[in-house]
């Protein structure tokens, strides 16, 4: 099932030519990534407090178009299990359906003692 949000491009998200700075992309993700959590019933700080840390392990990012200045990009989020230590995030930014960017990010369970442990069932 994908989740899907919104953001706006404001200036500080951009570089000297008026586009989204790359590595903005990665934050407008990990927002996505964050409010999937929370749509699947808790949000992700009460995870946090019963010792679950989700951190990323790898990702690859493919760039296709850039966003610009004043655009309303969407993140578009769905996820599988590869594991029961690491999930698979397919992620990409959109703009009125144009696909900006498409990535895939690897993130790892870990407990307090920051070893790997099994994600929990989201949904609570």
């Amino acid at each position: 099932m994908e989740h899907r949000v919104a953001y706006k491009v404001y200036y500080e998200d951009t570089d000297s030519l008026g586009v989204v700075y790359y590595a903005n992309y990665l934050k407008y993700m990990e927002r996505g990534r964050t409010e999937w959590v929370g749509a699947q019933g808790r949000p992700i700080q009460e995870w946090n407090r019963e010792g679950y840390s989700f951190v990323v392990y790898g990702l690859t990012m493919k760039f296709k178009q850039a966003a610009r200045l004043g655009d309303m990009v969407e993140v578009v989020t769905s996820v599988k299990m590869s594991s029961a230590y690491r999930a698979r995030f397919m992620q990409r930014v959109e703009r009125q359906g144009v696909l900006l960017v498409d990535a895939e990010v690897d993130i790892v369970c870990l407990g307090d003692d920051q070893q790997l442990r099994e994600f929990p069932s989201l949904r609570h």
